[in-house]
């Protein structure tokens, strides 16, 4: 038994797929879920006797705490967390309590039950902390990719509080011996993404027929990652990485945040044409996003040589793979897309244009 929180988000259920697919392990998938947790992500595994779903807040240490006694898990992979940097920008004091006081009260309620396990089990716990690149804050064009040594240095409050969470998962490992894992990934993309993020959104815009907006100049840069191809670096990071180990995981893909917009329009253009004009007639640039980091970058050489992983797939592979399953998948993207995520997006970007 193993406990996924955050596990029907866009990663976690991505995870909670894959894994059910390889393995019979039973998984509690442990989720408030917010406007962005969506129990549909895992309506394949609905009727799978191996998932076991509770809608709780991590915020909440005594329902933890009641999960662990009840269930009993060798492992916890914590996906939960608010993740999207302009709503950090618009509203961080939930940023701070699901990322800071919600991994906290999940450390303490793992604390204090794997301290009464029996030796053997004790020995075979794991608690690892899924977190992002975004801690190590801005790269300049030739500075070398973040690694595991980098100094965090985080610009928003989405990536503060990530970085207190990175900090406390150390501090557990080191005070009381927990035996954690922490992956700091790279810009994620894939089914299920809540179209909030930038490659979703694009999509959705552009087949709505409308303006796709580009912060900036568009030429900030990230690495990215296939989601599955992040989900396979977890599962082997929990089989067989090293406790109190970071691993850095990215898809050695830096792209322009415009070239990966006008890749978006190329593929449309070609699967699903306009009546009329080309998809990049769409483009349109707004106002930046404030302290909007220049560059990531992932260095995962050490994740490569220690646990034997690399990407699957190219980005031109995923992206395709991307593209297609939100075109299969329009009645999803309706469903998320309620009254209060339009509200939300009219205010984001109406007021950059």
């Amino acid at each position: 038994m193993i406990f996924v929180t955050g596990g029907a988000g866009f990663i976690g259920s991505n995870f909670v797929l894959h894994r059910l697919a390889r393995f019979d392990e039973p998984i509690v998938v442990i989720d408030k879920l917010t406007y962005a947790g969506n129990r549909e992500n895992l309506a394949s595994a609905q009727h799978d006797p191996r998932l076991i779903f509770s809608h709780t807040d991590i915020c909440d240490g005594a329902a933890i705490a009641a999960l662990f006694a009840a269930h009993r898990p060798r492992a916890i992979v914590h996906f939960a967390a608010e993740s999207h940097v302009d709503r950090s920008i618009l509203g961080p004091g939930e940023f701070i309590r699901t990322n800071v006081n919600g991994s906290f009260e999940l450390l303490e309620a793992a604390r204090k039950y794997w301290q009464e396990l029996a030796a053997e089990a004790r020995a075979g716990f794991r608690f690892l902390h899924v977190s992002t690149d975004e801690v190590y804050g801005s790269l300049g064009p030739d500075d070398a990719p973040f690694s595991e040594t980098t100094a965090y240095a985080p610009n928003s409050p989405y990536s503060a509080s990530k970085a207190a969470s990175d900090h406390l998962v150390r501090a557990y490992h080191h005070t009381y011996g927990l035996p954690v894992l922490t992956t700091n990934c790279s810009n994620n993309y894939g089914p299920f993404q809540f179209p909030e993020k930038l490659i979703p959104l694009i999509l959705q815009n552009a087949l709505d027929g409308k303006p796709l907006p580009i912060y900036g100049d568009g030429l900030n840069v990230r690495d990215w990652l296939f989601v599955l191809d992040h989900c396979r670096a977890i599962e082997r990071v929990l089989e067989t990485g090293r406790p109190g180990e970071v691993y850095n995981v990215g898809g050695k893909n830096e792209i322009r945040n415009i070239d990966v917009v006008t890749v978006l329009c190329a593929i449309l253009d070609e699967l699903r044409p306009r009546a009329e004009g080309r998809y990049a007639d769409l483009i349109t640039y707004v106002k930046d996003r404030p302290g909007h980091d220049r560059r990531y970058a992932i260095d995962p050489s050490k994740i490569e040589r220690e646990l034997d992983w690399r990407p699957e797939e190219t980005f031109e592979t995923g992206i395709r793979a991307t593209v297609a399953w939100y075109l299969d998948n329009r009645g999803w993207v309706d469903r998320v897309r309620d009254g209060s995520y339009r509200d939300w997006i009219d205010r984001q970007y109406g007021e950059r244009t």
